[in-house]
């Protein structure tokens, strides 16, 4: 753990003994009363915790001075077509990590249906892999994370053309500005495609403007699909003539777009 993240309804009440970030704390920072530690408010600001007492059962009384906003995330969404419950994970850590403002889940016309059925949506996991990606950078804000049943209803409801509810607005739109992209441009839309590209994302010319990208399943996509994302304003561009697994696909395709929205630097 990189930094130690609290929920807003932990505030005021102890970390207790078998809390993972106590065993961390203790254990792996050996911190001991008196001792700070980097924290933040999931969702708000980062800055410093300290320990004010080891209470007899082994949890933590602390406190916390958080005065600092955390690190941007990035004016990219990456869609992907749902992959294996044990990827998605990998992938929604990773992509939080990165700081990929959204990320959607959609069902495709080869990807497996049962893939679709994963409890992580609904247990928690998948909300866990992104705040451990987080956690990793150093930051509070994790993406938004969607799912759609195909790829026609996420083109239909063009999820990047829409404002976000209000507990989402610091995700999308400060990291425009602070990435010197202007809101009033409309996102280059690309699908990452081996099969029919009209050329590569690495030869892509975007510096200004935020992206969409949309990442087929384990067997890409079918002709069908390729048709209805180019009618709805897509690129079709490749990544090199190597088959990507679903996470390194996910993955390059991200840093890529990441580098070519600028805000790598």
């Amino acid at each position: 753990m990189n930094i130690i993240l609290f929920e807003p309804h932990e505030m005021g009440k102890p970390l207790p003994r078998r809390d993972e970030r106590t065993i961390h704390l203790l254990k792996v920072l050996r911190k001991k009363a008196g001792d700070s530690f980097d924290a933040g408010l999931l969702g708000g600001n980062v800055g410093t915790g300290f320990i004010e007492d080891i209470k007899f059962d082994g949890s933590i009384v602390y406190i916390l001075d958080l005065k600092e906003a955390p690190p941007p995330r990035y004016p990219v969404r990456l869609a992907v077509g749902f992959p294996r419950p044990i990827q998605i994970r990998r992938i929604l850590r990773d992509l939080s990590n990165l700081g990929l403002e959204a990320i959607d889940l959609i069902g495709t016309e080869l990807g497996e249906k049962s893939y679709r059925d994963t409890k992580l949506l609904t247990d928690g996991g998948a909300r866990a892999a992104l705040i451990e990606g987080a956690v990793q950078a150093r930051d509070t804000r994790i993406p938004l994370l969607s799912a759609y049943t195909s790829l026609d209803e996420w083109l239909g409801e063009r999820p990047w053309d829409k404002p976000q509810s209000p507990e989402h607005t610091s995700d999308f739109s400060w990291n425009i500005y602070a990435a010197g992209l202007s809101k009033n441009r409309s996102p280059i839309l690309i699908a990452a495609d081996n099969v029919r590209p009209e050329g590569t994302l690495a030869n892509l010319s975007a510096l200004g403007q935020s992206m969409v990208l949309a990442v087929g399943s384990e067997r890409g996509w079918s002709d069908a699909e390729r048709d209805k994302l180019e009618a709805a304003g897509f690129l079709r561009l490749s990544m090199g003539d190597r088959a990507l697994r679903t996470e390194t696909a996910c993955t390059a395709a991200a840093i890529l777009a990441l580098e070519k929205t600028g805000v790598l630097g």
